[in-house]
Order: C-alpha cells, then sequence, then structure tokens
C-alpha cells in the first residue's frame, strides 16, 4: 500500500515527538529504535524508510525537543514585562512540574552529563592531535565504539575483512536493540548497489548518484559515498559471493525458531575466513 507524502511527513514527525520525550526521560541511550516504533503504531521495519540511522533519529528529536523549550521561553516573554521576563522564565523552569515531567520539559538536565562527556572527549582530541588534523581513525582509537552503533560499519569493518570489529559491532546491534533482520536487509540493499555500481565502472560517489538516480532510484549523497566506499572495499567476486550469503542468511532468519544473533555471526565467519 502506497502513503502519500503527507502521511509519511506525519508518521516522521510522529516518530520525531516519541523520542524527544524519551531522550528528555532517559538521555540518548533511552532510544531504542524497535520499543520507539512499537510506541508509536508502527513496525520496526519501518523504521529505516524516515532515517538513515538511529543517530540521525536522535539529532531531530533533540532539536525537536530544543525548539519546543525556546518556543515555550519565547510565549511567556511575550506575554511579559521586559524587565519581569528572565523571572518569569526562570521561574516556570523551577517547578515541580517541570522536575515530575522531564520528557515534556527542557532536555539539557538530562544530557547534561551526556553533554560533559562529549566536552571531555573534545579536550582529549585535542590533547591527543596538537597541531594535527583530527581524522576517523582518531576518533576510533580514543572512543572505539563512536562509530559502532550504525549499520554501515559492519560493512566497513567486513571489507577490511576485520573479523573481531565486525562480531563486536554485532555486539553492540544487538546489545542495542537492532532488528538484525533489518540490519540483514541493509546489508544486502549496499551490497546489491555496490555489485552495480561496479559492473557499470562507475568511479566516484556522483557518478554512483547520478547513475541510480537516473534509474528512478532517487539517492542522498551521503549514501551514494557509503556505496561508493563498499565499492572500493570489495571485488566484485566478493560481492557476488556476499550476496550468495546474505540470501543464506535471510533463509536461516526465516526458520521457525532462528537465532537472529548465531545467523548473523555466521554469515560474518563465513564471509570473512
Amino acid at each position: 500500500m502506497r502513503y502519500s507524502r503527507e502521511h509519511k511527513l506525519e508518521t516522521h514527525a510522529r516518530i520525531v515527538r516519541k523520542a524527544s520525550v524519551r531522550l528528555r526521560e532517559k538521555g540518548t541511550h533511552g532510544i531504542g529504535v524497535a520499543d520507539l516504533m512499537k510506541e508509536a503504531g508502527l513496525t520496526h521495519g519501518g523504521f529505516y524508510a524516515h532515517f538513515d540511522s538511529r543517530e540521525a533519529l536522535v539529532i531531530e528529536a533533540f532539536a525537536h525537543a530544543m525548539e519546543r523549550s525556546t518556543d515555550r521561553w519565547r510565549k511567556l516573554a511575550e506575554q511579559t514585562a521586559p524587565d519581569k521576563r528572565l523571572a518569569t522564565i526562570v521561574d516556570s523552569y523551577l517547578t515541580a512540574i517541570h522536575r515530575d515531567d522531564p520528557g515534556h520539559g527542557c532536555a539539557i538536565p538530562t544530557l547534561g552529563a551526556e553533554i560533559a562527556r562529549v566536552a571531555m572527549e573534545i579536550e582529549k582530541l585535542s590533547l591527543f592531535a596538537g597541531d594535527r588534523v583530527i581524522g576517523v581513525d582518531d576518533i576510533t582509537a580514543l572512543v572505539p565504539d563512536a562509530r559502532a552503533t550504525t549499520i554501515f560499519a559492519l560493512v566497513n569493518a567486513l571489507g577490511r575483512r576485520d573479523r573481531a570489529r565486525a562480531l563486536g559491532i554485532l555486539d553492540t546491534l544487538t546489545r542495542e536493540g537492532e532488528y538484525l533482520p533489518l540490519a540483514l536487509a541493509f546489508l544486502s540493499t549496499q551490497f546489491r548497489m555496490a555489485l552495480v555500481a561496479r559492473e557499470a565502472g562507475l568511479k566516484s560517489a556522483q557518478m554512483i548518484q547520478g547513475h541510480f538516480s537516473r534509474q528512478g532510484v532517487p539517492m542522498w549523497g551521503s549514501r551514494a559515498e557509503q556505496v561508493y566506499q563498499t565499492v572500493s572495499k570489495f571485488s566484485q567476486p566478493q560481492l557476488e559471493r556476499a550476496l550468495e550469503l546474505i540470501y543464506k542468511a535471510d533463509k536461516g532468519l526465516r526458520d521457525a525458531r532462528p537465532d537472529d544473533r548465531i545467523v548473523m555471526e555466521t554469515f560474518i565467519m563465513e564471509l570473512v575466513r
């Protein structure tokens, strides 16, 4: 069933609103994709039709929370005499209602500790690098899990033939409640696009984006870059073998009582050997 653009936008906004409440109640780690989609009355599989990653949702949820707070403060200021505006905003902030209902309040108190942690990591990076430009490898070295919460990190690890890293990322995805059949579906799409790009001789993310757009498959620049990175890390035979293993893993996930984690571990072990 095809939905209108307006329906998709409203669904997107509803997910962001639900996530914004969770974010203010429990912090960034309180946003679990499976539980959130269930709470929004949607299936888990629909998440990636709206967001590229869990991190993208967290960013939108935080922006929504801050917009709600600033709108509320702006309205209070407009209704109050100029010399009493600050006191009025402070009084409305320091209330038992605000304290007892964090999910509909300001995001800063809940995220304060996480913001402080980010500031410490930035300071560590500056001390670590000195005057040198910071690279992805620097961040990975200092914060090993910084990139491990995206499914694409699994593609990168597999591309490097890094079995230990791939299994570690699988641990992270499992711990964060990622729906593993959906992760496999993402991998399937990624490898299929990469195989098409390699067979077509596409040499850059821009060429990949243009090629798929002409085929009626709209693609963000960031997604085209992901596909290009996969093309650069896998030979054509490796891409073809990856798709065979994905088919095998997908069949395993459809068994009567599958252990999703074991199926995915087997897939990783067979691909990276």
